[in-house]
């Protein structure tokens, strides 16, 4: 599909080993160049053409382009408008595209038609995006309670729904999502020993960018040359912002396997070395869990507890990995950027920018010479090798909603604290 070609050049990656590199897209009068192409060809052109079942491939391409560079117009808007008129008589996947956009640009505008379509459909992401959509539009009391009532009753008929099971989280009440206490324990040397670890710590708003750590197989977190612990910016954000559990949203809580280094030739990554990660589900079980007795068509949520603290063995959220990979997610890595950070401006992650449901950390080009004059990646690729290598886990926390990045100071309380036990 030309939507899924489009947004593909945020996630393939290569192998080859580069000596760094000048960017000819990264250049100033390359990036308005694609911006106009942007525009003109995928946006306006695509929408231009009439909507049918042979041309939602144009309408869907369309799409992926205006999240990306965050783009609307009257002209747009009209053309949106109607089709979410007719929303359900269009396929399951050009609904989810649908949705996606709206929930990424038009937020508010449309809760009747996406209440409709909820009523309607009989597919359970779809009506988890439709249920997604109305819930951040901040839909009333008793619509949130309409919405819990009619949940609860499907995951009644299928309870091993990954999309219902997230949902129903999403659904209750805040006194009832409260995080266990005793986040240091993640931060002891008895975690997961003899594993290489990495900590993406966040805010629930993913509009805040969070702090990335390592912490080595013996159990030490890596420091730098000025004898401070080692720690940089990583925007868990996606470009929709739709929870993690459903295509195309932020990255997922939880857990991932860390598999190794490589190196994109996506003109929207960057060459800068990568880590790759893989969720469960995505590869073998006997991988994940580097245990080769394991039975690679079996995977089990209670396997994946063990390798979380106690108390947090039941914290649904840190169970969002195990649940999103089971719907479907996959190609979700640790990377940097040449993404024009221009679309973002304004926003409270600038100049980081958001990806489909990556960890991504800055790097700044040269929009004169096209070479790279600051690399976090770069930095955080250096501090997985010192710390041993990318072959272990890496785990994804939304420690508190602070309305904040998270810094340092947000994490020392419980470095301290696990020092102690």
């Amino acid at each position: 599909m030309k939507r899924l070609l489009f947004i593909s050049i945020f996630l393939i990656c290569c192998c080859p080993d580069f000596a760094q590199p000048v960017l000819n897209n990264v250049l100033k009068a390359n990036r308005e160049k694609l911006y106009r192409n942007i525009v003109s060809n995928t946006i306006n052109k695509n929408l231009s053409v009439q909507l049918s079942d042979s041309t939602e491939e144009n309408w869907q391409a369309a799409f992926g382009a205006m999240e990306l560079i965050q783009y609307r117009s009257p002209w747009i808007d009209n053309r949106i408008r109607n089709a979410m008129e007719a929303i359900q008589t269009n396929t399951t996947g050009f609904q989810r595209a649908m949705l996606e956009l709206i929930y990424t640009l038009y937020p508010v505008q449309y809760i009747k038609e996406v209440n409709a379509l909820l009523e309607q459909t009989a597919d359970t992401k779809t009506y988890a995006m439709c249920a997604e959509y109305l819930l951040n539009a901040k839909i009333n009391y008793e619509q949130k309670k309409e919405l819990d009532e009619k949940t609860y009753l499907k995951l009644q008929l299928d309870p091993a729904d990954p999309f219902l099971y997230e949902l129903s989280y999403q659904l209750m009440p805040a006194e009832d999502q409260k995080m266990p206490a005793g986040l240091y324990a993640f931060l002891e040397k008895a975690y997961l020993p003899g594993n290489t670890l990495l900590f993406s710590f966040q805010r629930k708003d993913r509009d805040y960018p969070g702090l990335v750590m390592l912490r080595d197989s013996s159990g030490n977190f890596i420091k730098g040359d000025d004898g401070n612990y080692f720690a940089v910016p990583q925007l868990a954000r996606s470009i929709t912002n739709l929870p993690g559990y459903l295509t195309n949203g932020n990255t997922p809580e939880g857990i991932f396997r860390m598999d190794g280094f490589d190196n994109s030739k996506s003109s929207f990554i960057g060459p800068t070395t990568n880590i790759q990660l893989t969720m469960p589900f995505e590869f073998r079980a006997s991988h994940f869990y580097q245990d080769s007795t394991l039975n690679d068509t079996i995977w089990d949520i209670n396997m994946y507890k063990q390798l979380l603290p106690k108390n947090f063995r039941n914290y649904i959220p840190l169970l969002q990995s195990y649940y999103a990979g089971k719907a479907g997610r996959t190609e979700i890595i640790a990377h940097g950027t040449t993404i024009d950070p221009a679309y973002y401006k304004g926003k409270t992650y600038y100049p980081l920018t958001p990806t489909l449901g990556c960890l991504c950390t800055k790097e700044i080009w040269s929009e004169e010479t096209g070479s790279l004059v600051e690399s976090d990646q770069q930095r955080l690729s250096a501090a997985v090798a010192k710390a041993g290598g990318p072959h272990g886990y890496a785990i994804v926390i939304n420690i508190d909603d602070k309305q904040e990045p998270v810094s340092m100071n947000d994490i020392l309380p419980f470095l301290k604290l696990a020092s102690q036990k």
